[in-house]
């Protein structure tokens, strides 16, 4: 496999690095929760407006139709430039695009591209632990003269990214009264201010805002607000969830080379601790993050056909995290005590790196999904 770039992908790589060291936001990403959120929103819009998202987006999805490594690409140049990461909303939007109606697309695709239309997912519940078939809220048929007309949605759902920032929210619901594990699941869009929603943040150790509960008391939705068919709901949740795995997908790459330069400008500076053991830990974070970033060229080339998203994305997430957690325990021992007394987003990431070996399926899950439905393993016991 060849990742050197072809002559298109070379001229889109020098035209968008020349708009990046003319546009790329130079100031610190904003500390407090809702002035950060304002901020990256603001990024996203500019980066829309220039044409840099949507890129492997079909054109009638609104998108530029590039292959797929062209979001590599954007990647790695967001990454070298230190600029903040492009918008996380691939997989909420492949999921409206594969599974929607011609309506559905119109109405929400061009808002969410354009970041002007901030959306949230709704799976993980509480006491459902990272098992997503657990999950308990319910969404009652209202029928009228034998036609379904819309559902009454009752349940809890927890740590929801931007909940309190979000107008929608793509929210996973049994349909079908006494079903079980993946069966008679079904995927709502939520307008977030529907009468019967309460959406109450989270304060995590780090003192952000991101996560929040949502609690749904017989929110009634329009049954147009279905996106697929009753009961594909499972169908739709491991499709988008084959995106949310994917690094390039939603911007992490580009998070972890950020950083990754930040670190590497300061160790030249000569601001950094100098043990030659601590220069080892960031090492090895560069070559994890090189192990990942070529992985995802892997994994983009492979989708060029236009294929979607398989089992495969699991080796990504893991490798993600592993990426994650070795790249900010370096930072945390670089910065030393600077890290945990300025005020800063050290703290913040480092938090949030140990989380992601549990978020969007444990690495437990993800090495028993490469075992068995990648390397054809069989179950333990069997």
């Amino acid at each position: 496999m060849d990742f050197r770039d072809s002559q298109e992908e070379r001229d889109f790589r020098i035209q968008f690095r020349s708009w990046l060291a003319e546009h790329a936001a130079r100031e610190p990403i904003p500390v407090g929760p809702d002035s950060r959120a304002a901020f990256l929103f603001a990024w996203h819009r500019q980066l829309y407006t220039a044409g840099y998202v949507g890129l492997s987006f079909p054109v009638d999805s609104g998108g530029r139709g590039l292959p797929a490594t062209y979001e590599a690409i954007f990647n790695d140049e967001l990454g070298a430039a230190g600029a903040p990461s492009g918008p996380a909303f691939g997989h909420i939007a492949n999921a409206i695009r594969l599974y929607g109606t011609e309506e559905q697309r119109r109405q929400h695709l061009p808002g969410l591209l354009a970041s002007e239309v901030r959306w949230c997912q709704g799976f993980s519940e509480p006491g459902a632990g990272s098992d997503l078939a657990n999950l308990s809220t319910r969404a009652e048929a209202v029928e009228s003269s034998g036609v379904v007309t819309s559902y009454r949605i009752t349940g809890q759902k927890i740590w929801t990214s931007e909940a309190i920032w979000s107008d929608w929210c793509l929210l996973l619901a049994r349909t079908e009264p006494g079903s079980r594990r993946h069966h008679g699941i079904s995927v709502f869009l939520v307008p977030m201010r529907t009468p019967g929603i309460d959406c109450r943040a989270i304060v995590t150790a780090s003192g952000t805002r991101e996560f929040a509960e949502v609690f749904f008391d017989d929110a009634e939705v329009d049954a147009a607000n279905l996106l697929g068919k009753p009961g594909q709901g499972w169908v739709i949740a491991m499709s988008l969830l084959g995106y949310e795995r994917g690094p390039a997908d939603i911007g992490w790459v580009s998070r972890f080379a950020r950083t990754l330069r930040i670190l590497e400008d300061e160790g030249r500076a000569g601001t950094l601790r100098r043990e030659s053991t601590l220069r080892a830990s960031l090492a090895k974070a560069y070559v994890d993050l090189r192990a990942l970033q070529v992985q995802v060229q892997r994994t983009l080339t492979s989708r060029k056909d236009g294929s979607t998203p398989g089992p495969e994305g699991s080796i990504d997430k893991l490798l993600m995290t592993r990426t994650d957690q070795s790249l900010h325990r370096a930072m945390m021992d670089l910065r030393g005590a600077a890290a945990l007394l300025d005020d800063g987003l050290d703290l913040d990431l480092y938090f949030w790196s140990r989380a992601q070996s549990i978020f969007g399926g444990t690495s437990q899950i993800q090495r028993d999904i490469v075992a068995q439905r990648v390397l054809k393993l069989p179950r333990a016991g069997k």
